[in-house]
This record gives structure tokens, sequence and C-alpha cells, in this order.
């Protein structure tokens, strides 16, 4: 009896240990269906906060204006802040229509969509992408990675460095390579997407790049840019050091510089706004990335194209895309204000479509 009775309190004691098990299997099946990743799932389970703003802020937006379900907040474990990556875009892109219907900065936010926009937009027609190329703001890497959407390589690693550039063997067709109505086609159907970076960085990565360093050997900006921008715009004519920021910024700043531009020609693609360069308000882009913060923008505009599965970013050194501001204010420690304020006039625009905020030294 008492072996019998000593059995049926172990039995117990099981059962109450498998229904512990079982009760935790539970739980932990509505942790991961709560917060699971998108990607290895199919089904998208929205946090309760993101969820709830989202639906709000769609109950007060027009029919046309609703974001489609591929830009709505997925709760993904994203490292860092990424699990906010889809609110944010979503404002950069009400930002840039805002400022686009700013009658006050018309002049600064509106191009036409010239062959030269055109030319500075790549396609992918296998996965209906266009890129706009915006220099210094790393897109040799985006490029690479069109190159194999396209099919001419297999991985990125695989890209001889002298092909990315080379328009007429990297398998990039232009925009402008088209016919009127294929353009007009694939700008209303294609995912459209470009990165910007805070302007007047910009600047100092293109002077650097191409009158300092000149890495790619591109005797040019050298040798014919800088001797023209020095005659012009070099106040102390005796000086023979080669081309220094003040120059640079002199030129860039003057509301006549279009007639050295001309003479540049499509040089000047690396200094010239990212308004001239991709028409934002023009072109209904998809997606708008800031090199600032650009670990988590790649893999999210990989995820908005619907090509994440295929192919990735490459690796971003540490410390590269951060907004470096000592720099760029002894940059311009040496440049009188006047010059400066007529810069930034000629950029506002770019400062007010993608909310980077005005210089601290040009408000002392």
């Amino acid at each position: 009896w008492l072996m019998s009775d000593n059995m049926h309190h172990q039995w117990l004691l099981l059962a109450a240990c498998f229904w512990v098990i079982f009760m935790f299997m539970v739980a932990s099946k509505f942790i991961t269906l709560t917060f699971k990743d998108p990607d290895g799932y199919g089904a998208k389970q929205e946090p309760v906060i993101l969820t709830a703003v989202t639906k709000v802020e769609e109950a007060h937006k027009p029919e046309e204006e609703r974001w489609p379900e591929e830009f709505q907040p997925t709760g993904k474990a994203f490292t860092g802040n990424l699990i906010r990556q889809p609110l944010v875009h979503m404002e950069r892109l009400e930002l840039l229509r805002n400022v686009c219907r700013d009658a006050a900065l018309r002049n600064l936010s509106h191009t036409a969509v010239s062959k030269f926009v055109l030319d500075r937009i790549f396609v992918c027609d296998k996965h209906k992408i266009l890129f706009c190329q915006t220099p210094k703001v790393g897109n040799t890497q985006w490029k690479k990675v069109l190159i194999v959407l396209n099919g001419a390589y297999s991985s990125i690693e695989d890209i001889p460095e002298n092909i990315v550039h080379d328009h007429e063997k990297n398998g990039l067709p232009r925009l402008s390579s088209f016919s009127d109505s294929e353009i007009k086609k694939r700008l209303n159907l294609y995912f459209k997407f470009f990165i910007v970076r805070d302007p007047f960085e910009r600047l100092i990565s293109a002077f650097k790049d191409k009158f300092v360093h000149n890495p790619r050997f591109e005797p040019w900006y050298r040798h014919e840019i800088a001797p023209g921008i020095i005659r012009k715009y070099r106040r102390n004519r005796t000086e023979t050091r080669g081309l220094q920021f003040e120059d640079f910024v002199r030129y860039l700043g003057d509301p006549n510089h279009r007639w050295l531009d001309v003479q540049f020609g499509d040089h000047i693609i690396h200094w010239v706004t990212y308004v001239e360069l991709c028409a934002p308000c023009e072109i209904t882009y998809s997606v708008i990335g800031h090199h600032e913060t650009l670990e988590d923008d790649a893999p999210y505009i990989l995820k908005a194209a619907g090509i994440d599965h295929l192919v990735s970013y490459p690796t971003i050194p540490p410390g590269i895309t951060v907004y470096n501001r000592t720099k760029v204010e002894r940059y311009f420690s040496g440049i009188s204000k006047r010059d400066i304020r007529r810069l930034y006039a000629r950029f506002e625009g770019d400062f007010k479509l993608f909310g980077y905020r005005e210089p601290d030294f040009l408000l002392n």
C-alpha cells in the first residue's frame, strides 16, 4: 500500500512537471510570435505602440498617401534603433513633401528632370530598382550591389575596382538610355532611392578626394579644374599653393558659378546639390537613406526593395559614417562668414529637404 501511494505521488509530481514545461513552452511561443523576425516567418506582427501610432496617422491620410505594407512597422528585432526605421523613413519623406510645397524655397528645391538628372539614375530592370547617384556618400558600394543584382558578377567580392565606375563594362544602364515612355514607366513603377549626407561634410569629402588625395588618378581635377577656380576666386594672386578649401567655397557660393560649371562638365556632380542631381521634388522616391545612419538604412533599403535575401550591403568600417563636427568646424574656421553664408544660401534646399541643421558656426 505504501509503495502504491509513493508511486501515485511520483506520477502526480511528474505530471506537474510536464504541466509546468508545457506552460513555459506556450509562453515562449507567445513571446516568439509577438517579436518574431519577419524575414524568418510569413506573418508580420507589429508592436502595440507602433501599430497604434500608425493606425492613427493613417486615419488622417488620404487613400493615395497611405503607406504600402512593406513600409509599415514590423517589430523586427533590428540592431540599434532599427525598430523605428519604418517611422523614420516615413518622417523623412513627409518632411521632403512639406519642403517641396514651400513656395519660399521653390528655387532651391525644384529642378527639371533633365538628361543631367536621368544620367545620374542607374537602372536594375531585373528587380525594378532605380538608384540616383549622389557622389561622396558611399555610392560605390551601392553600385556594386546593383551590379550583382543585374547579374554581371555573382558576388560583390568578384567585382574588380576598375569596373565599378566604368559604365561601359559594369552592366549598369542609366535611365537616360531609355525612350521617354520607358523612362516614365520606370519612374512610375520602380523602387527608387538615393543617399544623402550633411551637405557641408560632403563638400569637404569632395574637396579632399578630388583636389588633395585624388586616389583614382583623375588629373583633370588638379590640372584643369583647380586652376580655373584659382584664377577666378583666389584673392591673393601671388600665392602659388594648389587649390585651397577657401577658394573652393568661394566658387561654390558664387551666384554666377554656372559659367564655370559648364566648362567643368559632368565633373561637377561631386559638389552640386542633391536637388540638381536627383530632382527629389519631381521624382517620388521610395526611400531616402542618410549616410550618418547607413548601418541601419542599408539593410532597411534592401528589405524595402525586396532584395535582402539576394545581396548584402558591404561591411561598413566602424565610425566611417559618423558626422565629424570637429572636422567640419576646422575646415570652415578660416572661411569668412560672408562666404559661408553664400555657400549655405546655395545648399539651403539640401539642408531643409533632408532635415540637416544649419551649422552652429553660422549662428554665432
